[in-house]
């Protein structure tokens, strides 16, 4: 597309338009108007001929992948090429997706002459965790002389790959990464004697007679003791329910509170001003972060961190390693995940860990259990993996989700029947926790603002007790 530029618009409005009205006016002048006349638009022909030249050898490059977080301020690598190496005017346009914005819309730069290659920056900050394409771009050059502009599209494919922010997390568990001890910001004593087999050593007075290797023993003729050491490498694995208990959006606001506890919230007849509303994200948002971070803690430790994601059907499934290219395999695994309008399956789900972890794991898994159906789904379907693994049952507490007279505040009768609905949710809760206790997995309520902080916590409880 080729499009007048106002230089063109003024020699237009300058001599076309007074000529013009020169030759209707002054019948004498008007041979040498209309000369004049047509020597302007001859001119403007032969720029516009020239002009379809002006983006020949000019090509733009953008990086295969770009990696990004969200609600951080990034950048994306352009690349210009300009195999004729003139020096040239470019306005280059870049159709981001709506969920990643930028304050360009479009980027004016000059290409240096003897210049084969120029780079600069996409300033971007992407708003929503996934996987974004990006096809084509814009570009616009001026002709020689500067009336017209040629305008193409060139192709430009990338994927922007928009992973979730870890910084406001990190910050909770900062302690965690600091080097100054076997966990966290202390170094902590290990409880008990470890169940790995060392190596064998003559028997020392005062060592259990569940301790001796009885076969050694006969082959020596003198007693011989077993020494073990503590599990130093052990597989964490995270399971993540993507279905439809997941896409609930959870909130927090400023200080704290549910948003449903908020006094920002105004009822139909509140007419205070209305303020800043906190942002909303969906349960699964919170369980992606929170599974990145534990990894971060698995890999801290040394032991090895697999993720499981799952709905109606098993997902994903990668395999309990360590090492920074495979926490960087699991985050390309889940960054693009999304909630499934589905019923979990939870069967197929403990079939499948039956079938494929053989070893002895800790099990971590982030799920919404409040349904009694599923439930009763889930307690059922343990039975194939309790006692072959250590369970730990992770969900959100819902808002309102506690014992009827733990908050003292209550002004009105509807307000009641709010804290008597929620207590009776928090008692089914309880109960759920006791039937899972029987089966030897732990079920626990966490805070949405100390999700990652709390899971930290339990993996760090469980690696002090060894009772993986």
């Amino acid at each position: 597309m080729i499009v007048p530029q106002s230089r063109l618009l003024l020699w237009v409005g300058a001599v076309v338009v007074p000529f013009a009205a020169v030759m209707a006016l002054v019948p004498d002048a008007a041979v040498p108007a209309g000369l004049l006349i047509a020597a302007v638009v001859l001119l403007a022909f032969l720029d516009a001929g020239l002009a379809q030249s002006s983006l020949d050898g000019i090509s733009v490059e953008l990086p295969a992948v770009v990696r990004l977080s969200k609600d951080r301020a990034g950048e994306i690598e352009v690349q210009i090429r300009n195999e004729k190496q003139w020096a040239k005017q470019l306005r280059i346009g870049l159709p981001l997706p709506r969920e990643i914005q930028s304050p360009e819309e479009d980027f004016l730069t000059t290409l240096p002459p003897a210049a084969p290659l120029a780079r600069f920056a996409w300033p971007c900050t992407p708003l929503k965790r996934g996987s974004f394409p990006i096809e084509n771009c814009y570009l616009e050059a001026k002709s020689p002389w500067g009336l017209w502009a040629l305008r193409t599209k060139h192709p430009a494919r990338a994927e922007v790959r928009v992973y979730p922010n870890l910084l406001t997390e990190r910050r909770s568990v900062a302690a965690l990464f600091l080097n100054r001890g076997g966990f966290g910001a202390h170094a902590q004593r290990q409880v008990g004697k470890g169940r790995d087999f060392e190596k064998l050593r003559e028997y020392i007075t005062g060592d259990s007679y569940d301790e001796i290797h009885w076969k050694a023993t006969a082959k020596r003729g003198r007693p011989v003791t077993k020494v073990f050491q503590i599990e130093r490498t052990q597989e964490v694995y995270v399971i993540i329910d993507s279905s439809r208990l997941s896409s609930r959006l959870t909130r927090v606001a400023g200080g704290g509170l549910p948003i449903a506890d908020s006094p920002n919230v105004r009822g139909p007849t509140d007419l205070r001003p209305a303020t800043h509303d906190p942002p909303s994200t969906t349960v699964l948002e919170r369980f992606i972060t929170a599974s990145l971070i534990l990894g971060l803690a698995a890999e801290q430790q040394g032991d090895l961190f697999g993720l499981l994601t799952f709905s109606d059907r098993v997902q994903k499934f990668v395999r309990a390693k360590n090492g920074k290219a495979h926490y960087a395999a699991c985050r390309d695994a889940i960054y693009g995940l999304q909630p499934q309008v589905v019923t979990p399956d939870f069967e197929e789900l403990c079939a499948f860990i039956r079938l494929r972890l053989r070893r002895r794991a800790l099990l971590v898994f982030l799920t919404s259990l409040d349904d009694p159906v599923l439930a009763e789904g889930f307690v059922r379907n343990m039975d194939l993996i309790c006692r072959q693994h250590l369970i730990l049952v992770n969900m959100l507490q819902p808002p309102g989700v506690k014992p009827v007279f733990s908050d003292p505040n209550v002004a009105s009768l509807a307000e009641v029947y709010q804290h008597l609905s929620g207590h009776i949710l928090w008692h089914k809760l309880c109960e759920l926790d006791k039937v899972l206790q029987r089966r030897g997995v732990r079920f626990a309520l966490l805070a949405n603002e100390k999700l990652s902080a709390q899971l930290v916590t339990q993996y760090l409880g469980v690696k002090q007790r060894q009772l993986i």
